[in-house]
């Protein structure tokens, strides 16, 4: 219904973002809200899925259409909703989900909130072989990652950004020490952490 948005990033939540555009407010959630902290005040373009449920109307937005199109794929897996295909997506890695989905990776798939051994055995069943094509993720809003330094408050946010996408506070602890010695960005230490989480 919606391909994408062009606006201001208005507001940034745990959760979603809010994107002026034409004198209204689209409240979009995203699998890392954070990403996009570096735009705040600025235009950008996020692409859409715009979502319909007999209790839920929502959209979900995207850097680029290959990761919208991924999570449109996901949501047609018995046992996945659209907050679970988001926290999948929050690495900002599609391919290294596609691939642990060819590659029969049950124990990668586990390590997203809410996947079990049946929700992963399921996402291969219904997705394997029907991913082809999926390339390298096209150029899109976060190409260009900057680099410079900033503070504990960065570390904080990212903390519960994870908090939001359903990471236990016990696996948060487990790798927390690895990022204490870091200097990031809110969305570097955010995908950091989704990173290790996948290791453990």
């Amino acid at each position: 219904m919606i391909e994408y948005i062009k606006g201001t990033v208005e507001y940034i939540d745990t959760e979603y973002i809010v994107v002026e555009s034409n004198a209204i407010g689209y409240k979009i959630y995203c699998g890392n809200p954070f990403e996009f902290q570096k735009y705040r005040n600025q235009s950008i373009q996020i692409f859409t899925h715009h979502y319909v449920r007999e209790d839920l109307i929502a959209l979900y937005g995207f850097p680029t259409r290959e990761e919208r199109l991924l999570f449109e794929k996901l949501l047609n897996v018995s046992g996945i909703g659209p907050k679970g295909a988001v926290a999948i997506l929050a690495t900002g890695e599609p391919n290294k989900v596609v691939s642990a989905i060819e590659m029969e990776d049950e124990k990668f798939l586990t390590k997203f909130p809410g996947v079990g051994k049946k929700t992963a055995r399921q996402i291969i069943l219904d997705l394997k072989g029907k991913l082809k094509g999926f390339g390298e993720p096209t150029e899109g809003l976060f190409a260009a990652e900057e680099s410079y330094e900033e503070g504990a408050h960065e570390l904080d946010e990212a903390i519960e950004a994870l908090k939001a996408l359903g990471y236990a506070e016990r696996e948060i602890k487990k790798i927390k020490p690895k990022l204490d010695g870091e200097v990031l960005t809110t969305d570097q230490y955010i995908k950091k952490a989704l990173q290790l989480m996948l290791k453990q």
